[in-house]
């Protein structure tokens, strides 16, 4: 009975010493922690990774951002009143801020990583729209700090920021094919336009020679740009650059050409003139507009012709007169004037 109560007695006191170690280690943690928030912010490292050079936002940008979310300079304050959490929610909010990541080190340090968005192709719309997108198709605004050379699509179907399922396959495709054009540095230099046709397929221009590189979907992409780019090396310079208007690698395994007839001479030689009647009428718009802005700003500071003539003569009315009568000496009463007549001679008869 007696081993039983001395069992007893030593689970309750074993129990209770691991309680009291809990309680003690809960005790120095949350001291070490208010230690530790009391203390103040000693300094600011910001590091941007993504793009190799910073192109879109920068630690200014972040600095800035970090300034207006505390409303003023961070450095100096206590640590535990910082709200990581929301400034990272803020730091999110800028497009080009992929994510954020903030901390405080051991030397009470803020540490800010953020991870730039990089852009991968250029986008213009049918309505005349542009933007950027990335590698997780999100579409980006342009920038006012720099503008990207990247390869440039065309004739994009939509304006909308919410696509469809359609337009959102077809946005996969323009990142397959740009990432696929920028990997290789002949293809980089070669191509100058992309242009997407009504089957949503892709056109590309050459920076040389005149002909139309039909690539079809954006499938396969590098294999494609591998046979252009052993036709180009190949066959172009012993063919001569103008012997092809069209080459067409969308096929498996083949590269169809066709070479230039008179139909494409024609073709070309219309294709010309409807660019120099559009640049004409684009020059006449121009040269319209500025009439008119002219037009309506001489109407606007024009003036009546009598109104500046009537204006003219209350100025002169207004100002006194340079003439003035010299005042004529007082006369006596009762005196006469002397009559004379200018240049006559009075004479006397002698008796």
């Amino acid at each position: 009975m007696e081993n039983k109560k001395r069992y007893s007695i030593k689970n309750i006191l074993l129990v209770t010493g691991w309680v009291l170690l809990g309680a003690g280690s809960v005790v120095l943690l949350v001291a070490a922690i208010q230690k530790k928030d009391a203390k103040l912010c000693w300094d600011i490292k910001i590091n941007i990774q993504g793009a190799d050079i910073n192109l879109f936002v920068d630690e200014a940008d972040i600095m800035h951002s970090i300034r207006a979310i505390e409303q003023g300079n961070p450095v100096g304050k206590p640590i535990g009143l910082f709200n990581l959490k929301k400034m990272e929610t803020e730091l999110e909010k800028n497009i080009w801020v992929k994510s954020a990541e903030l901390f405080f080190d051991n030397n009470e340090v803020l540490k800010v990583n953020v991870q730039e968005r990089e852009p991968v192709a250029r986008v213009f719309t049918t309505g005349g729209n542009t933007f950027y997108i990335d590698e997780e198709l999100t579409m980006l605004p342009l920038s006012d700090k720099f503008s990207a050379r990247l390869p440039v699509f065309t004739n994009f179907p939509s304006d909308t920021k919410v696509l469809s399922k359609a337009d959102s396959l077809l946005l996969h495709d323009i990142k397959n094919v740009s990432l696929a054009i920028q990997k290789d540095s002949f293809c980089t230099a070669l191509i100058d336009q992309v242009d997407i046709t009504a089957a949503r397929e892709f056109e590309m221009m050459p920076k040389v020679g005149n002909q139309l590189i039909r690539f079809g979907n954006g499938t396969e992409a590098e294999e494609k740009l591998e046979k252009l780019q052993l036709f180009y090396k190949q066959v172009m310079p012993a063919a001569g650059w103008n012997m092809y208007s069209v080459i067409n690698v969308q096929y498996k395994n083949q590269v169809v050409a066709k070479k230039r007839g008179q139909e494409d001479i024609a073709a070309d030689a219309q294709r010309s003139l409807q660019m120099m009647q559009l640049i004409a009428e684009r020059a006449q718009q121009q040269a319209n507009d500025s009439l008119q802005i002219i037009q309506q700003d001489n109407e606007r500071n024009s003036v009546d012709s009598t109104m500046i003539q009537q204006s003219i003569e209350r100025e002169e009315s207004a100002q006194p007169s340079n003439t003035f009568e010299k005042p004529k000496p007082q006369e006596d009463d009762g005196a006469k004037p002397a009559a004379s007549t200018a240049g006559a001679v009075s004479t006397a008869k002698t008796p």
